[in-house]
């Protein structure tokens, strides 16, 4: 894992994919900020009447309490849990938590219950549940299990993402202790780590009893980090995809470090590539020609490395006559279809599964751009308008972007489903990046090889418009995109429409001088605090940004915008500056990361933590709330003390900050295991069960301990000091029946 203020990113062993590699020198908040502080009408009426009036939005009709648009007024229905650091998973009174599937469970009869000792073979683990569960979505089947029926809560299918692995508990105690070098590894066990990656498609039914994963159904499947994937769109066949496994650019093997996800209105899923740089060996760009080399520091890093884990190296060499291994060596050879230089840019995509077709190729839908794609999450799909996902690029200093659809929705398609459809909607739209602008307004900027910015960038020289897609952050650099905090989760309210955007953290805000290239890493309006008094740690709590788009539209390219939440502990010292949004102890946070609106109970959303600011106090957690509207807060001058290990100066920063946070609008529901992060969330149709992951706990356990489970940081969820820990799926449901959370 890397530092404590980047815990999100044990994904990344090498420590290197959340990283700034932004060197655009794009404005980012600090200079906006400087801009509106100079128009002197920092007021919350004042701010309110104009956005509202520049949009024609009225904010009257909006519920405060989350039920917007006239929607009936919802209320909390739990006494919220306390924050501990126990090895147990804590839900309110009244509520049960249920283990369902844990890594190495079995997804089918083919093989035998996991022995959770590393001695599972690699081969049986294509047909386990993978590690890192992750981003998931409900699809329900009918009574029968023959098709699909959106509306059963006993029966259905649940995509669920494995995002990557705690090696250590994967292996025997015996190689761990030999090492687990990245530059000589076992076959074996790159074979065992490559198939705990990707997408799990489970059928879980509920007939009597709690659900359970029905072992014998045809749906079951697992999608790894080897399996066939179709490259679709407009960057199909570009010489930038081509490779030696597909000389044509049209397929690749793998999809990799699956975070959150998405859904399309048709019945299929969306998994998201967020750190998949790190995996590949690479040279040093300083051996590459200029834009080889200009691509891969800016989404790779510039110095070589074995990659992660070391697949690419195998002992005795890559002996398996099918490129298993060396297709993770992106060094250059004699040609791009003759190695594999190209295989990075076969990753960081939106890819579509669907989960009622077993025998079917996901599709990596490249007109949703390459990065590090947290996930993909859609605004209500509306007859007669585009489809419309908003993305977040989890890195420091990375960017938010949305995807429109050329054509517009028809619900006849629905019932066509399938991944041929997708190609009308997902194959075929516009690609935009944010611009937060002075005036707390915004702009999305379509990043298209036409605009003269993108044609003519000197930091990159664009081919055509799969250069742009494969390459778009440089695009969003071209154009001016505000630089953001590590943007995570997406997630649209089904009531206002409102967007929102976790910013888990950074670890270098706050910080005077700049990072490479000369992106600022000062204070700034989204991310206006210092930690602590000297300002050493960044901005380690996170915040969540919110925006709206221009009269309701979700295809608009204007916006506005606050900032819904601050994290931050609630006895910190700081006061106001510190705990903005006036957290207690029922409800303060760290590190917002997942979000997720439910579908069944409009207006209640849940929020889940990665933290390693606050992990002395508690463990993470899982947070509802009722986050109301855009716009119903107002302007916030926060004060920070100078910083002066690194020269700096008292500040006085002003944001817009949404209403302070109360126990009726935001309420611990959940804390999870020891080492854990608490990410990946869907429900039951009827609004009655919820599904949670708990990802990795115990995933600070020294590798010198393996031998010693009385000595991991946790065993959950098996037996105290015996068991090796494992991420797992969790069913929470209601003691007397009712609908979780309200």
């Amino acid at each position: 894992m890397t530092d404590t203020l980047n815990k999100h990113h044990p994904h990344s062993p090498n420590g290197a994919d959340d990283v700034s590699r932004n060197t655009s020198g794009n404005l980012d908040f600090d200079a906006i900020l400087r801009a509106r502080m100079s128009r002197r009408t920092l007021l919350k009426g004042s701010f309110a009447a104009a956005t509202s009036s520049l949009f024609g939005i009225g904010l009257a009709g909006c519920n405060d309490s989350g039920g917007g648009g006239g929607a009936a007024v919802l209320a909390l229905g739990f006494l919220a849990v306390a924050k501990h650091t126990d090895d147990v998973l804590t839900v309110p009174d009244g509520y049960t938590a249920t283990v369902l599937y844990r890594l190495g469970d079995p997804v089918d009869g083919s093989v035998a219950d996991y022995a959770n000792d590393g001695s599972d073979s690699a081969d049986s683990h294509a047909h386990r549940a993978g590690d890192h569960h992750d981003g998931m979505h409900w699809f329900g089947l009918n009574t029968a299990g023959t098709a699909p029926d959106s509306t059963n809560s006993r029966r259905g299918l649940l995509c669920m993402n494995h995002e990557n692995i705690t090696q250590i508990f994967l292996h025997t105690v015996a190689e761990v202790g030999a090492g687990l070098s990245t530059a000589s590894r076992v076959a074996a066990q790159i074979d065992k780590e490559v198939n705990c990656h990707g997408v799990s498609v489970i059928e879980v039914v509920r007939d009597g009893g709690p659900f359970q994963v029905n072992k014998g159904s045809a749906y079951n499947r697992r999608l790894t980090a080897a399996s066939l994937m179709d490259i679709s769109g407009p960057a199909r066949g570009s010489d930038l995809l081509k490779t030696k496994f597909s000389t044509g650019g049209t397929q690749t093997r793998g999809t990799l470090n699956n975070c959150a996800n998405g859904y399309t209105p048709r019945g299929t899923y969306v998994t998201c590539e967020e750190n998949w740089a790190g995996y590949f060996k690479r040279p040093a760009s300083s051996t590459l020609g200029a834009k080889e080399a200009a691509a891969q520091t800016r989404y790779i890093g510039s110095g070589s490395n074995n990659g992660s884990y070391g697949w690419a190296n195998p002992t005795g060499g890559d002996t398996s006559g099918t490129d298993l291994y060396s297709r993770w060596d992106i060094t250059p050879g004699a040609s791009a279809d003759a190695d594999y230089r190209n295989a990075a840019n076969t990753m960081g995509w939106v890819v579509e599964v669907d989960p009622y077709s077993p025998a079917s190729v996901p599709r990596k839908r490249t007109a949703l751009g390459r990065f590090g794609h947290e996930g993909a999450m859609p605004a209500q799909a509306v007859s007669g308008k585009p489809l419309v996902y908003y993305m977040g690029d989890d890195a420091r200093g990375e960017y938010i972007y949305k995807y429109v659809s050329n054509q517009n929705w028809d619900p006849a398609d629905a019932a066509t489903g399938g991944l041929v459809i997708g190609d009308k909607y997902l194959d075929d739209g516009r690609l935009y990046v944010a611009r937060f602008d002075a005036d707390g307004t915004g702009a999305w900027i379509e990043l298209d090889i036409g605009n003269a910015s993108i044609a003519a960038y000197a930091g990159y020289d664009f081919a055509d418009q799969a250069d742009v897609l494969i390459n778009c952050r440089f695009a969003a650099d071209a154009v001016g995109a505000t630089p953001m905090d590590r943007p995570e989760w997406t997630g649209v309210h089904p009531d206002t429409g409102d967007i929102y955007v976790t910013l888990t953290n950074n670890s270098d805000r706050g910080k005077t001088g700049t990072t490479t290239g000369g992106q600022s890493r000062g204070l700034d309006a989204a991310n206006p605090r210092y930690y602590d008094e000297d300002g050493s740690k960044g901005n380690v709590n996170g915040h969540i940004i919110r925006i709206r788009e221009a009269s309701g539209d979700h295809a608009a390219t204007a916006f506005y915008w606050d900032v819904y939440l601050f994290g931050a502990e609630e006895d910190t010292t700081g006061g106001s500056s510190v705990n903005v949004s006036a957290l207690t102890d029922d409800n303060d946070f760290s590190s917002p990361d997942g979000l997720w609106f439910s579908q069944k109970t409009p207006g209640l959303m849940w929020l889940q933590t990665d933290d390693g600011a606050y992990t002395d106090v508690t463990n993470c957690m899982m947070l509802a709330a009722l986050p109301g509207s855009q716009g119903d807060g107002g302007a916030v001058a926060i004060a920070n003390l100078a910083v002066p290990s690194n020269g700096g100066a008292d500040q006085t920063v002003t944001t817009f900050a949404g209403k302070a946070a109360a126990s009726d609008n935001l309420r611990r529901f959940l804390v999870g295991p020891k080492g854990c992060e608490i990410t990946g969330i869907t429900e039951t149709p009827d609004g009655k069960a919820i599904f949670v992951n708990i990802q990795h706990p115990g995933e600070n356990t020294s590798a010198a301990n393996i031998g010693d489970p009385a000595s991991y940081e946790s065993n959950w969820p098996g037996t105290a000091d015996v068991d090796r820990p494992r991420s797992s799926t969790v069913v929470i449901t209601r003691d007397d029946g009712g609908v979780v959370g309200v």
